[in-house]
């Protein structure tokens, strides 16, 4: 028999006696190499035909012995070997081939039977792949030199060509005195399972590349708002790298901070209702910059119903918000010029015609002429003209450009709405809120129009309050009636109305929340950021930074 000498470790050894880990020796390939053919040296020795060994070793034969009312271990325990799906292997290393040992499973799995398979001592190894050779050489002389315990995966070629997967568990055990006594494993076919891993990595390959090749950005969030990745995109858009807002909520990386609670309350109203939702705000970029995102989020439910991740979908309209803004300036400027001049230049030149045509029909009253009264006619028409005139203009302009502009057209509306509807209709402004911008204060004006033409046309109330208030940095326009309430109508099906009145709250950086009252009616909610004020008094805008 080839000899071959192995580390001597005691039964009784500490493990603190033991080689550490780092004073083990680092095995190259041809080292490796060589202690396989030393192994396989052993094995060669006993030639012939190979034979089923008696395991466990000679206690189970000793018992069956001693004592012949026992069952026969040996069957036993080749019968449950033979049972189990995966091939179950052992080798003496101090005998020669004759006391090796394969299962049955290596004919399934391989096409080789047991007698094949234990003829070729070496067999296992010439059919492991190419790929895999060396990393088993050195995995496996790890083994022997050291005694650990091997588990790893490899790819071993069938008879057929196939290429099988098996995931490998092997131990080495030594005798009382420490020298190597034998080596038994067990080999699991997982080969499915690899395939189904690679096809699963196939799959995160291609959505990864979609990930990040689309424009838009995209964040995964666990249900607690935590970052779980982000797209390129996103990378380039915010200024951060993945690592450096993985695990982060995202409130706390890319929100402005007046912005998080109104964000928070989106989440869990997305993470409890499930569906999906939109959201616009600012995203703080690493320079502290900002940009404006219009986000659209969706929920991935988990086994159990409850949300797994959160999928956010941000397009960057920064720009697309300021060409908006300045259009609607322009537009805005337009038609303040347009009322302006209705009021001032129309008006005034109808209301002298109106003034020459009283004095005409006076004259011709004094001369007892009939067409007096042609004269009396006509001066009638240019009053109703004059009263269109202010009415027109006053549409163009309901707003006049002064920062107590609003709370005047609101107060002023309000008493209209009581008159034209015979609905009671109140204006509430407990502090005076003071809006510099005439496009803003336009805008809030045209939202409260809408929500009380709606509320007296589908929700017949008896009582309408407008309140606007406002503190340091955001403000409020709330309109509150008594009637029926709002239906429940999905986002997308939403009316005209309520399009125009969410576009007119996200012009101005604002947003719309409408919602039915416990005790009855309906509550339209417009928050909108204010403009600071400097010491003279002058309103002066906050800049938006790209």
């Amino acid at each position: 028999m080839v000899s071959f000498s192995w580390p001597q470790t005691r039964a009784n050894d500490t493990p603190s006696a033991r080689p550490s880990a780092a004073a083990e020796p680092q095995l190259d390939a041809r080292q490796a190499e060589e202690i396989l053919q030393g192994l396989a040296g052993v094995f060669t020795c006993n030639s012939g035909m190979a034979r089923r060994i008696v395991y466990p070793p000679e206690q189970a034969v000793t018992a069956s012995v001693a004592d012949p009312q026992l069952p026969n271990l040996e069957a036993r325990y080749r019968a449950l070997v033979e049972q189990i799906p995966a091939v179950v292997f052992m080798a003496y290393l101090d005998r020669g081939i004759g006391e090796a040992y394969v299962s049955p499973q290596i004919e399934a799995a391989l096409g080789f039977s047991q007698e094949e398979w234990l003829e070729d001592p070496v067999r296992w190894y010439s059919h492991i792949h190419p790929d895999d050779k060396q990393r088993w050489s050195t995995e496996a002389a790890e083994m022997f030199l050291t005694g650990s315990s091997l588990r790893s995966a490899y790819r071993v070629v069938a008879r057929d060509g196939r290429v099988i997967w098996f995931h490998c568990e092997a131990k080495m055990i030594r005798k009382e005195d420490g020298e190597p006594w034998f080596i038994h494993g067990v080999g699991f076919d997982i080969t499915d399972l690899k395939r189904t891993e690679e096809a699963l990595q196939e799959e995160r390959n291609v959505v990864s590349a979609i990930l990040h090749t689309v424009g838009a950005l995209v964040v995964v969030l666990d249900p607690e708002g935590r970052i779980i990745r982000c797209n390129r995109a996103c990378e380039q858009t915010s200024g951060y790298s993945p690592a450096e807002v993985s695990g982060q909520k995202i409130w706390d990386v890319f929100m402005v901070p007046e912005e998080v609670d109104r964000f928070k309350s989106v989440f869990q109203h997305l993470c409890s209702d499930q569906l999906p939702s939109d959201y616009e705000g600012y995203l703080v970029k690493r320079d502290g910059a900002r940009r404006w995102i219009a986000w659209s989020s969706t929920v991935l439910p988990g086994n159990d119903g409850t949300p797994a991740y959160i999928i956010a979908t941000g397009i960057d309209i920064t720009e697309r918000k300021h060409l908006e803004k300045t259009i609607l300036e322009v537009s805005g400027r337009e038609q303040r010029r347009i009322g302006q001049d209705l009021h001032d230049g129309l008006g005034q030149h109808l209301t002298g015609i109106a003034f020459m045509s009283k004095v005409q029909q006076q004259k011709l009253m004094e001369k007892s002429m009939p067409e007096a009264g042609d004269a009396a006619k006509i001066v009638k028409l240019v009053n109703e003209a004059i009263n269109k005139t202010r009415e027109l203009a006053r549409g163009l302009l309901p707003v006049v450009s002064d920062a107590q502009g609003l709370m005047s057209a609101l107060q002023q509306w309000a008493g209209e709405v009581e008159d034209l509807f015979r609905v009671s209709c109140r204006f509430q402004c407990f502090t005076p809120v003071l809006i510099h911008d005439d496009t803003v204060a336009t805008h809030l004006y045209h939202i409260a129009r809408e929500a009380v033409n709606n509320a007296v046309k589908h929700g017949h109330p008896r009582q309408i309050a407008i309140r606007l208030a406002a503190d340091q940095d955001r403000g409020a326009l709330t309109i509150t009636d008594d009637g029926l309430g709002i239906a429940d109508i999905p986002a997308n099906n939403a009316g005209m109305g309520r399009h125009l009145m969410n576009y007119r709250a996200r012009v101005i950086g604002g947003s719309l929340e409408i919602q039915r009252v416990a005790t009855g009616g309906t509550k339209v909610t417009c928050l909108f950021p204010v403009q600071a004020t400097d010491h003279r008094g002058e309103g002066r805008e906050r800049s938006v930074q790209d």
